[in-house]
């Protein structure tokens, strides 16, 4: 069963520029990563909140991710357009 990870982040002010730089040249990366079924980005402008929805295979995947990402920097560079840590969900799908 797959699983729904959601990452709620507050961001910097003024760096949107760079972030869509970022994310345009990373993203390709995540969803091609072992266990990705896809991403989607949303922003809440007024707010200056991002929500990154992302489908996975399963947990693990994600934390493999995670650690992959931990290890060659991009999570550092990633983190650097936050104010605060991301809030981060994982949910699977009821069958209801």
């Amino acid at each position: 069963m797959s699983v729904r990870v959601t990452l709620n982040c507050v961001l910097k002010t003024n760096k949107t520029d760079s972030l869509m730089s970022f994310l345009d040249t990373n993203l390709p990366n995540v969803r091609g990563f072992d266990g990705c079924l896809g991403v989607a980005v949303y922003f809440d402008a007024e707010r200056g909140e991002m929500l990154l929805e992302e489908a996975w295979v399963s947990e693990q995947k994600h934390y493999a991710y995670i650690k992959h990402i931990e290890e060659n920097g991009v999570l550092e560079q990633l983190a650097a357009f936050f104010e605060t840590p991301p809030s981060i969900k994982y949910f699977t799908k009821a069958d209801i």
